[in-house]
C-alpha cells in the first residue's frame, strides 16, 4: 500500500507546464499597499539600492516621487531610463519608455504606478500591458499598486470610501505576480505622515484627510490589502506542493457558475463573484443565456454583454454563451457537466401581481437546484428596478403600416361576411374575423394582430349583433360571446405572430449556416494557400460589408497577401498592430486595449500547429452583432485550418523533393565510386607496370596494358558523358537538331560502334527495306541505341542480341532485344528511372543506372516515345522499343537523297 501511495505520489503536470512557462518569461514583482503614502515607492526603491550594490543590473524604467525628497534621493545611484515625450491635447507629456527598456533589456526594471493610463497614440491603453510586455520579453519588472486600484474592488471601494476610483487593474494582473511585498503602515501613521506633508503638499493634503484618509477608510482598505495577500500567499503554496508532489493543503475544489444579463445589476454579480472566487480559490465561469427560438437582443444589450464579458475575463473568468428556451434547465445542465457547487445570480423582488403568476429565475433556481448552492446578489436600495426586456420599437411608419394591414383585412372580411349572411344566415360567422386575425398576425406582426382583433370584434358587433349597426349589446350571452372572441383573437394572433417570429429566426440562422456551408463547400476545393486566402477575404467582405485584409508571416515580417476591395491600404499603426497581433497572439487593434487608434481590427488566426497568418477587419460605427460574431470567428476558423492545410502539403511535396533528392545523390555516389574507381585502378596500375617494367617488358604485353588503358579511358569517357548528358536534359538545355534521318543508316552505324567497343558480343539486325525517313538528331539517336545495345550486352548473358526496324503505320519503331533472364512486370516502368540497376540480390550490378533514363530522355525529345516489354515468344529476356513519328518524304525522294 505504502509502494502504491508512493508511486501516486506524482507532480501535477499542469503546475509543471505552468512552472516551465513561467521559466521562459520574466518575473512580477508588485509592492502593495492599502492607500497612497504607505511606502511602496520607497521600499522599491531601497530593495534596487541592495541589488545594485550586489552587481545587479537594475534600472529605473519610472518613478514617481510626487516631490517626496527621502524617495528622491534613493534615486541617487541608480541608471534611470530617458522619458519618451507624446504630444497630448495640446500638452507635452512624458511617459515611460516602452522601447528604450526592451532595447535596453536590463535584469530588472522599475516601473512605478501599475494602474497608470497612458496618453492617447500610445501603443498599449494601460502600464499594466507595457508591463505585460516587458515580462514576455524575459524581462524581470517591479511595480506598485495600491489595492483600491483593483478592478473586482472598485464598487466595494467606492461603497466605503465614497469615492470613484477611475483607474483600475484587472486581478487577473495581479493573480499572474511571481511576488506581492506587502507594504503596510498603521493608519494612525499614515494620517500622521500626511498632516506633516510627506504625502501630499499640504494644501492637497487638509482635503485627503477630509475625504480619503479617514481612519474607517485606511483600516478597510488595510484590510482588504492583508487578506488578497494571504490568498496570494496560498496560491503559491498549492503551486509548491503540486509541482514538488507534497501531500498537504489542497484547494476545496469549489468551483462557481455566475449567471448574467444585459442589466445593470449583473456587473455588480460579476464583481461579488470575483471576490467570492478569489476568497474561495476556485474557478468561475460567466454564462449568458439566449433565447432559442427568438431575437431579444438589441444593439445596445448585446454592447453591455460585451462588455461585461471583457470585465469578466479581465478578473479572471472563463466565459460561455448558451442558448436555450428554459433558462433553469440550461443553467442546471451547464452546472452538472462543470461541476460546479456553488451558483450566483442576481436577484430582484418582483412588483406588484407580477411575483404570483411570473417566478423569478432565482426562485426557480432555488427550488430545482438540488444539492448546489445558489447565492444571490441583491442591488442596493438606491439601485432602480431591472427594465424589462424592450419590446420592438414601433415607430409611425410600422404603426402606419401594421394599422392599414389590420383594417384592410378586417374591412375585406366584413364585406365577405355581409355577402355570405345575404345568403344565409350562420350562426358562427365570427370565424371569418378569426382568420383575419391570423392574417395580420402573418403579415404584420403582433402589432397588426391586435389592431384587427379589436377591429374585428367591433366589425362583428357593429355588423353582425342586434341591434345591428350600433355599439349596443342586449343579450348577455352576445357580450360573452364577443369577450370569448376577443380574447381567442388576441391569444391566435399572438400565436401566428410568434409563430412568424421564430420562423425569422430560423430564416436567419438557417442563411447563416447556408453561408457557412457554402464557404466550407468552396474552400474545401482549394487547393493552394492563395485560393483558399482570396476565397476567405471575398466571403467575409461579402458577409461584413466591411473592408478586408489577409496577412502571412513572411520570415521576420508580415506581407499582405489579400485585402477587399483591392484599394484598401494599411497605415503605419496598421501595421503595429498586426505585428503585435502576430507575436503575441492576440487580437489588438480598433476596439481592443493594445493600439486601438489603428483602423483594423486584427485576429490571429491559429491553425493545429500555430499561428498561420492574421485578419484585419475594418472596424465601423456599429459592431459586429452575436450572429456575425459567431460568423466571423467559424469563418477565420475554417481559413486557418485550410491554410494550414495547404502549407503541410508544401512542406510534404518539399520532404519528398528532398528525399528524392538524397536517394538520388546516394545513388550517383554509389555509381561514381563504383564505376571511376575501378576503370581509374585498372589505368593507374598499367601506367605504373609501363613505367617501371616498360623496357623489360615484350611488345605484346605493353600493348595489352595500352589497350587496357584506351578500353577504361573511354569507359570512363562515356559515363562522365552520360552524367553530362543528364544534366542536359534536367537542366532542360537539350535542343535536338531537326534533320530528316535515314533509319538503316543510324542504326548500322551504332551496331558498328558497338561491335567496335564490345568485341565477341553477336548482334543480329533486321531492318526492312524502304523504310521512310524520320525527322530527328542523328547524334541523339545514334546514342540511344548505342545505349540500348551496351544495356542489352551486359544483361543479356551469352545470347545474341537482336536490332529491328520496321514501320507501324505512321510510325517507324526500333526494337532493340536481349535474351537474359528478363525483367518482372512491375518494373518495366522503373527501368527507366535514374540509378535504377538490375543485379544481383546484394544490389551490386553493371553500369550507372543512366543509360535507359538518358535514352528516354533523347526519345521524347525528337517527339518519339521509348517503353521496355518482355517478349512474349520465349518469354525470357526484355525488348526496348523506340516509336518515332515517320516523315512526309516519299520512297522516292528518300533515294534522290542517298544519291546525292
Amino acid at each position: 500500500m505504502a509502494e502504491n501511495r508512493e508511486a501516486n505520489r506524482r507532480p501535477d503536470p499542469d503546475a509543471l507546464l505552468a512552472l516551465a512557462e513561467k521559466d521562459r518569461r520574466g518575473k512580477l514583482t508588485v509592492f502593495l499597499g492599502a492607500a497612497p503614502g504607505v511606502g511602496k515607492t520607497y521600499a522599491m526603491l531601497t530593495r534596487a539600492g541592495r541589488l545594485k550594490a550586489e552587481g545587479v543590473d537594475v534600472v529605473v524604467g519610472l518613478v514617481e516621487t510626487h516631490g517626496r525628497g527621502e524617495t528622491a534621493a534613493l534615486l541617487n545611484g541608480l541608471e534611470v531610463l530617458p522619458r519618451t515625450q507624446i504630444s497630448h491635447r495640446g500638452k507635452t507629456l512624458e511617459e515611460f519608455d516602452l522601447d528604450g527598456a526592451l532595447a535596453r533589456r536590463p535584469r530588472i526594471v522599475l516601473v512605478d504606478e501599475l494602474a497608470h493610463s497612458n496618453p492617447e497614440g500610445s501603443r498599449h491603453p494601460k502600464r499594466h500591458q507595457d508591463i505585460e510586455e516587458l515580462i514576455a520579453a524575459g524581462i524581470d519588472v517591479w511595480t506598485a499598486l495600491n489595492i483600491q486600484h483593483l478592478e473586482s474592488l472598485a464598487d466595494l471601494v467606492a461603497q466605503i470610501t465614497g469615492v470613484t476610483v477611475r483607474e483600475r487593474v484587472p486581478d487577473v494582473v495581479l493573480k499572474k505576480a511571481d511576488e506581492i511585498v506587502l507594504v503596510d503602515l498603521p493608519p494612525t501613521e499614515l494620517i500622521e505622515r500626511l498632516k506633516e506633508g510627506k504625502v501630499y503638499l499640504p494644501e492637497s493634503a487638509s482635503r485627503a484627510v477630509d475625504r480619503f484618509f479617514r481612519l474607517g477608510n485606511l483600516t478597510a482598505l488595510r484590510e482588504l490589502a492583508l487578506r488578497r495577500t494571504a490568498d496570494r500567499v496560498d496560491d503559491q503554496m498549492v503551486d509548491y506542493l503540486k509541482q514538488n508532489a507534497i501531500e498537504g493543503p489542497w484547494a476545496t475544489g469549489e468551483r462557481l457558475i455566475v449567471c448574467v444579463g444585459p442589466d445593470a445589476l449583473s456587473e455588480k454579480v460579476v464583481r461579488v463573484a470575483s471576490r467570492l472566487a478569489s476568497g474561495l480559490n476556485a474557478p468561475w465561469i460567466v454564462v449568458s443565456i439566449e433565447r432559442a427560438d427568438r431575437e431579444t437582443e438589441t444593439t445596445e444589450r448585446l454592447q453591455r454583454m460585451e462588455a461585461l464579458f471583457r470585465l469578466a475575463e479581465q478578473l479572471g473568468a472563463e466565459t460561455r454563451r448558451v442558448v436555450g428556451n428554459d433558462f433553469v434547465e440550461e443553467i442546471l445542465k451547464l452546472a452538472r457537466r462543470e461541476h460546479a457547487t456553488q451558483i450566483v445570480i442576481g436577484a430582484r423582488r418582483n412588483r406588484g401581481w407580477t411575483r404570483f403568476f411570473t417566478p423569478s429565475l432565482p426562485d426557480a433556481l432555488s427550488r430545482h437546484a438540488a444539492g448546489l448552492g445558489v447565492y444571490f446578489v441583491t442591488p442596493e436600495k438606491s439601485e432602480k428596478p431591472a427594465a424589462p426586456a424592450p419590446l420592438p420599437r414601433m415607430t409611425i411608419a410600422s404603426f402606419r403600416q401594421s394599422a392599414l394591414i389590420a383594417g384592410g383585412l378586417t374591412a375585406a372580411t366584413a364585406v365577405v361576411g355581409k355577402l355570405v349572411h345575404l345568403f344565409a344566415e350562420l350562426p358562427n360567422i365570427s370565424l371569418l374575423f378569426l382568420l383575419a386575425v391570423l392574417g395580420a398576425a402573418v403579415l404584420g406582426g403582433y402589432a397588426s394582430a391586435f389592431i384587427a382583433a379589436v377591429l374585428s370584434a367591433l366589425a362583428y358587433n357593429f355588423l353582425f349583433i342586434d341591434p345591428l349597426h350600433t355599439f349596443t349589446i342586449t343579450a348577455p350571452h352576445e357580450v360573452f360571446a364577443l369577450v370569448v372572441f376577443l380574447s381567442v383573437a388576441i391569444i391566435a394572433g399572438g400565436f401566428a405572430s410568434r409563430i412568424k417570429e421564430q420562423a425569422e429566426v430560423a430564416r436567419v440562422r438557417a442563411t447563416a449556416l447556408q453561408s457557412l456551408y457554402d464557404f466550407s463547400r468552396k474552400l474545401s476545393t482549394a487547393a493552394k494557400a492563395d485560393d483558399a486566402i482570396w476565397l476567405a477575404v471575398s466571403h467575409l467582405q461579402a458577409s461584413l460589408k466591411r473592408n478586408i485584409v489577409l496577412l502571412l508571416p513572411d520570415k521576420a515580417d508580415l506581407k499582405v497577401a489579400a485585402v477587399w476591395p483591392p484599394d484598401t491600404e494599411l497605415d503605419v499603426t496598421d501595421f503595429t498592430a498586426a505585428r503585435w497581433t502576430r507575436d503575441k497572439q492576440e487580437t489588438a487593434g480598433a476596439g481592443t486595449g493594445t493600439l486601438p487608434n489603428s483602423r483594423f481590427e486584427f485576429r490571429p488566426l491559429m491553425g493545429p500547429h500555430g499561428l498561420v497568418g492574421v485578419c484585419g477587419i475594418q472596424q465601423a460605427e456599429e459592431s459586429l452583432d452575436i450572429n456575425a460574431e459567431r460568423a466571423l470567428s467559424a469563418i477565420l476558423d475554417q481559413t486557418a485550418i485550410a491554410l494550414d492545410r495547404a502549407r503541410l502539403s508544401e512542406e510534404s511535396v518539399e520532404q519528398a523533393a528532398k528525399l528524392e533528392g538524397e536517394r538520388y545523390r546516394e545513388a550517383l555516389l554509389s555509381s561514381i565510386s563504383h564505376d571511376l574507381r575501378t576503370p581509374l585502378a585498372t589505368i593507374m596500375g598499367a601506367v605504373t607496370s609501363l613505367r617501371q617494367l616498360g623496357d623489360k617488358m615484350t611488345v605484346e604485353s605493353r600493348d595489352d596494358l595500352l589497350q587496357s588503358i584506351e578500353e577504361e579511358g573511354s569507359r570512363m569517357s562515356r559515363f562522365v558523358s552520360n552524367l553530362l548528358d543528364m544534366t542536359r536534359i534536367e537542366s532542360g538545355t537539350l535542343k535536338p537538331k531537326s534533320d530528316w534521318l535515314d533509319v538503316a543508316d543510324v542504326v548500322q552505324s551504332a551496331i558498328e560502334r558497338a561491335r567496335k567497343h564490345l568485341p565477341g558480343k553477336t548482334i543480329e539486325t533486321g531492318i526492312a527495306p524502304d523504310l521512310p525517313l524520320v525527322e530527328g538528331d542523328s547524334v541523339l539517336l545514334g546514342q540511344v541505341l548505342f545505349n540500348l545495345l551496351d544495356n542489352a550486352v551486359k544483361f543479356g548473358g551469352e545470347e545474341p542480341v537482336n536490332v529491328y526496324a520496321r514501320r507501324d503505320g505512321q510510325d517507324v519503331l526500333i526494337s532493340v532485344t536481349d535474351l537474359g533472364k528478363g525483367i518482372p512486370p512491375a518494373e518495366l516502368d522503373r527501368v527507366f528511372e535514374k540509378f535504377y540497376r538490375r543485379g544481383k540480390p546484394d544490389g551490386r550490378a553493371p553500369g550507372t543506372g543512366l543509360g535507359l533514363s538518358i535514352s528516354r530522355g533523347f526519345v521524347e525529345a525528337m517527339g518519339g516515345t521509348i517503353h521496355a516489354e518482355s517478349p512474349a515468344v520465349k518469354k525470357k529476356g526484355t525488348r526496348i522499343v523506340i516509336r518515332l513519328p515517320a516523315g512526309e518524304k516519299k520512297a522516292d525522294e528518300k533515294k534522290a537523297d542517298r544519291a546525292k
